[in-house]
């Protein structure tokens, strides 16, 4: 296995780098500054310049990866185009380049609430409608995946148990990225989490379960 990591450089997509050494998968991550990269992720791993809104240079990036998590987001920006060219047309070359090489698992970061039209996060120029869009293009891609609803995001890690249910189930709280992270590389794992939207929080004094038991405990819709 080799890992191709998106958004490498973000708050969520470095803790999943973290993870990936951690478990010693081979890491390439894709980043749109190597310089930046190289201050901000671990040595060892393959850095390759890599912009999700041109899909020619995407097959290149992917190299000889064999799954891709994607960590991708728009950041808050006066740009209305933003959430549309990176959560949906960006995700959306990253698969159809993923399709076209033969990856056997992709993982993407989403977000709780993507299916509820009326929520405060689309004020930001519809970033959940986009992320829906792109849930549903990867779903109907034909490769296998993981779709990762999290909660509300927090930097600081803590030792709250994961709760994980299935799409549209789960409505509030939140969630440390690192245990985000850890449901991503552990998807690559299990066999229960394939084709499967996960949504997740962290909740304190909660009985906690394996990473096989939270993937086995969400049906498929």
């Amino acid at each position: 296995m080799k890992a191709f990591v998106v958004g490498a450089t973000g708050e969520t997509g470095r803790r999943i780098v973290q993870e990936l050494m951690a478990r010693n998968i081979p890491v390439r991550a894709g980043v749109r500054d190597i310089e930046t990269a190289r201050s901000i992720l671990p040595t060892g791993i393959d850095l390759v310049k890599t912009d999700v809104l041109e899909p020619q240079s995407l097959s290149a990036a992917l190299g000889d990866s064999t799954v891709v998590l994607c960590a991708t987001g728009a950041k808050p920006s006066f740009d209305p185009t933003g959430p549309y060219k990176v959560d949906y047309e960006g995700t959306k070359n990253l698969v159809n380049a993923c399709r076209q090489k033969g990856i056997e698992h992709f993982v993407l970061v989403s977000s709780l609430c993507t299916s509820q039209w009326f929520h405060p996060l689309n004020l930001f120029w519809l970033i959940l409608v986009w992320k829906k869009q792109a849930e549903e293009y990867i779903q109907t891609s034909g490769l296998t995946y993981t779709i990762v609803r999290p909660g509300g995001l927090k930097n600081e890690d803590n030792t709250d148990s994961i709760i994980m249910q299935a799409a549209d189930t789960l409505f509030d709280g939140s969630i440390p990225r690192q245990k985000v992270a850890q449901v991503c590389v552990e998807s690559l794992f299990e066999p229960a989490a394939r084709n499967k939207i996960v949504e997740i929080i962290a909740k304190a004094d909660i009985p906690s379960k394996s990473f096989r038991e939270l993937f086995a405990n969400v049906n498929v819709a």
